[in-house]
C-alpha cells in the first residue's frame, strides 16, 4: 500500500514478505550489475546471527522512500551528505582517479573486503537523490557495457556501495623501461642485410656519435634510442620507406620534380629530408692501371679507406690503360662496394674507363637518361689509347659531369697536352637531351660550361722540369707533406696560372709524392735505364658555376695498391645541391642488376671462405713431444 492508500503493482518492492515494513526490502529488488558488494543485515526480531547477503544497487524508485529510520531524505541532506564524503573520498575515489595501481590490487584486496564486512556494519545506502526519479532516464546502453566499462555518475560518487580504498604504494622501485625501439620490420631488415653489421660496430666505436648525414632523415636519427637492430638496419624504415600520409600521397607527383610542388620527388621538402645541409657525398678515383692482366686481390683500401668515417654518396672511378676485361673490372668494384651501391653507368673509350656508382637509396633522384661521350685526340682514330670519355647525369636540380682522360706523353710535350685539353672541350658532345639547368652562362665551345659541378681527372702526364737528382733532394728536404717546393717545377702548375689549360678549374692542395713512375710490386721510383723523374701525372681537377658550392674533404694518393707503375689518386668532395624543376625525367630506378647480382654473390663466396679459414685455423693444433 502507498501513503495514499492505493494498491502498488505487483512488482512494487513494498510488498516485501516478513513481519517489519523495512525489514527484507532489498530482497524483492530487482538486481542490476552496477554495484555488487557484500554486507550485513540483522534481523533483530527472528534472533538470527549475522549472516552474509549480496547487495545490489536497485532501480530508483519513481517516488523517494522513506529510509530505515521513518524520515524521507530531502534534497539537501543528500547533497550535504555527498559534499563531505567527496572531500574526503575524492583522493582514493576510483573513477576518479583511475588508477592502474588500484586495478591490479583488486583481486588481491577482495578477500580482505570479505573478512572486515563481516566483523564491520557498512554504511546504509541512499537512494533518495533526485536525478533517479525518471525510471526512463536510464540509459539501457549503460546497461549493456560490462561493469568495467561503465562509468559512475557524479551524483552516485559519495554514495557508491562498495568501500574505497587508498591508493595502494609498490612495495619496491619500478623496473626501468627499456628504450628498445626495434620493430618486426627493422629486424627482418637486418636479417636480410647481413652486411649493415659493419655501420653497428662503427656506431659503438664512435661512442653514440651521429651517424652519417646521409642515412636519410637525420632529425629522425638525432631522436632516436640506442638500438643496436635499428643501427644494423641503418635505419632504412626512416629514410625510403618513412610514413606518408595519404594527404601527401595525393598531392605527391612521382614521375616529375618541382620547386614549387609540395611534396615533388625532385622539389625541396624531398631535398631536405634526405640532404639537410643539401650537400652530397662524391668519391673519384683516377688510376692508370698500365694495362695490367691481373688486378688487385682487395680494392677495400682503393675506395673505402680506413681513416675515412663514412662511405660517400657517389663513387666514380676513372681508370686509363685499363685491364683487357673491363667487366672484370667493374664486379670487382661491385663486389668491394657491396650491397648498399649500384652501377649507374659505365662507358669506355678503348682502354678509358669509366664507371658510376651510387647508393642502391638514392636511385630514383636521378635523371632517367645517363649520357655519355668520348673524344680521341689521336690522329688515327683507330688508337684509342688517348682521349676522354664523360658521363653526364642531372641529381635533384643539379647536374654533373665527370670526364677522364689520358693526354700525350713525353717529358718536354707541353703544348700536345695543352692542344688535347682544347680538343676535348670542343668536341666532347655533351649534353644530348637533357635540359641545362642555367643555359645562360653555357658556352658552346666548352662543355665545361654547362653543367653546374664538373670533375675533370685522369693521367694529365705533366711532368717536373727538373732532374730526377734535383727532384729527389726536394723530396727528402719536404716537411709536414709540404710539397709546394715539388709544385714549382710542375708543369700543369704554371700552365694553370697562366690560364693556358683548365680555365676556371680547381685543384686541391697536394699534399702527397709524385705518383710517378714507381717500378711495380714496390715504393721505389722507376730504376731503370731510363731513370724517369718522379712526377705528378695523375691529377683531379674541379669546377662549379657557383662559387664555394664544392668542398674537399679529401686529397691524397693509394700506396698500398703496387700492381701498376703509378698510384691511385683519392679525392673526396661534398657537393651542394639544388632542388628540381619539372622538365626533369626521372630515372625510375634502373641499374646494372646483372653485375650487381654477381658482385654480391663474389662478396658472400668470399667471406664464407674466410669463415672456414678463420675456423679451421681456430681447429688445427700443433702438439710439440719433447
Amino acid at each position: 500500500m502507498t501513503e495514499n492508500g492505493e494498491d502498488c503493482t505487483l512488482n512494487c518492492p513494498c510488498e516485501a514478505p516478513g513481519k517489519g515494513d523495512y525489514g527484507n526490502v532489498e530482497s524483492k529488488i530487482p538486481k542490476t550489475p552496477f554495484v555488487d558488494v557484500k554486507t550485513t543485515n540483522k534481523n533483530n526480531d527472528e534472533g538470527q546471527a549475522d549472516r552474509e547477503i549480496p547487495v545490489y544497487l536497485p532501480r530508483p524508485p519513481s517516488i523517494p522512500k522513506a529510509s530505515k529510520f521513518g524520515k524521507s531524505v530531502s534534497v539537501e541532506d543528500s547533497m550535504r551528505t555527498r559534499k563531505l564524503r567527496s572531500s574526503q573520498e575524492s583522493l582514493s575515489d576510483r573513477a576518479e582517479t583511475g588508477s592502474s595501481t588500484d586495478s591490479l590490487k583488486d583481486d588481491r584486496t577482495s578477500q580482505r573486503n570479505e573478512q572486515n564486512s563481516i566483523s564491520r556494519p557498512q554504511p546504509a545506502f541512499s537512494v533518495g537523490s533526485p536525478v533517479f526519479e525518471d525510471r526512463k532516464s536510464w540509459q539501457p546502453q549503460h546497461e549493456a557495457r560490462p561493469y568495467r566499462q561503465q562509468s559512475v555518475p557524479d551524483d552516485q560518487r559519495g554514495r557508491a556501495a562498495k568501500p574505497r580504498l587508498s591508493p595502494v604504494q609498490p612495495i619496491g622501485p619500478l623496473p626501468s623501461l627499456d628504450r628498445n625501439f626495434a620493430s618486426a620490420t627493422l629486424r627482418a631488415a637486418n636479417r636480410i642485410d647481413r652486411d649493415c653489421l659493419d655501420y653497428g660496430m662503427l656506431a659503438k666505436e664512435k661512442g653514440g656519435e651521429r651517424l652519417h648525414r646521409n642515412l636519410s632523415d637525420s632529425r629522425l636519427l638525432e631522436n632516436m634510442g640506442s638500438d643496436s637492430t635499428s643501427v644494423n638496419s641503418m635505419k632504412s624504415i626512416y629514410s625510403v620507406l618513412s610514413p606518408i600520409r595519404p594527404q601527401d600521397v595525393r598531392n605527391r607527383s612521382f614521375l616529375e620534380g618541382s620547386m614549387l610542388g609540395s611534396g615533388a620527388l625532385l622539389g625541396a621538402e624531398e631535398l631536405d629530408r634526405h640532404f639537410p645541409d643539401r650537400r652530397v657525398g662524391v668519391y673519384v678515383v683516377t688510376w692508370n692501371m698500365q694495362g695490367e692482366k691481373f688486378l688487385p686481390t682487395n680494392l677495400n683500401d682503393l675506395l673505402l679507406p680506413t681513416d675515412s668515417d663514412f662511405a660517400q654518396d657517389f663513387y666514380v672511378i676513372g681508370v686509363q690503360e685499363g685491364c683487357p676485361d673491363r667487366r672484370e673490372w667493374e664486379t670487382c668494384l661491385q663486389e668491394t662496394l657491396g650491397p648498399h651501391y649500384v652501377m649507374l653507368y659505365t662507358a669506355s673509350h678503348g682502354v678509358l674507363y669509366l664507371t658510376v656508382f651510387i647508393r642502391r637509396d638514392l636511385m630514383w633522384f636521378c635523371s632517367v637518361e645517363v649520357e655519355h661521350a668520348t673524344v680521341t685526340t689521336r690522329i688515327i682514330s683507330q688508337i684509342k689509347t688517348k682521349g676522354a670519355v664523360g658521363i653526364t647525369f642531372t641529381f635533384f636540380g643539379t647536374s654533373f659531369l665527370f670526364i677522364t682522360s689520358h693526354f700525350t706523353s713525353g717529358d718536354t710535350k707541353v703544348y700536345e697536352r695543352i692542344l688535347d685539353y682544347n680538343k676535348i672541350i670542343e668536341a666532347l658532345a655533351l649534353p644530348k637531351s637533357l635540359p641545362d639547368t642555367n643555359p645562360y652562362r653555357s658556352s658552346p665551345a666548352d662543355v665545361t660550361t654547362r653543367f653546374d659541378q664538373v670533375f675533370w681527372f685522369g693521367d694529365f702526364n705533366f711532368r717536373l722540369g727538373k732532374d730526377r737528382a734535383e727532384v729527389e733532394a726536394i723530396m727528402k728536404g719536404t716537411v709536414g707533406g709540404n710539397m709546394s717546393p715539388l709544385l714549382e717545377h710542375d708543369q700543369l702548375s704554371n700552365q694553370m696560372k697562366d690560364g693556358s689549360i683548365f680555365k676556371g678549374f680547381q685543384e686541391a692542395p697536394v699534399h702527397f709524392f709524385p705518383t710517378y713512375k714507381f717500378d711495380i710490386g714496390c715504393d721505389n721510383y722507376d730504376t731503370t735505364s731510363k731513370q724517369r723523374t718522379p712526377s705528378y701525372t695523375d691529377r683531379v681537377m674541379f669546377r662549379s658555376r657557383q662559387a664555394n658550392d664544392i668542398r674537399v674533404l679529401k686529397y691524397n694518393s693509394c700506396s698500398s695498391i703496387k700492381t701498376s707503375d703509378h698510384r691511385p689518386v683519392i679525392a673526396v668532395f661534398q657537393v651542394k645541391l639544388r632542388p628540381g624543376r619539372d622538365n626533369i625525367p626521372l630515372c625510375g630506378g634502373l641499374f646494372d642488376r646483372s653485375l650487381y647480382l654477381e658482385g654480391i654473390r663474389r662478396r658472400m663466396t668470399a667471406r664464407e671462405l674466410k669463415r672456414r679459414e678463420a675456423i679451421s685455423s681456430q681447429n688445427s693444433t700443433i702438439c710439440a713431444i719433447s
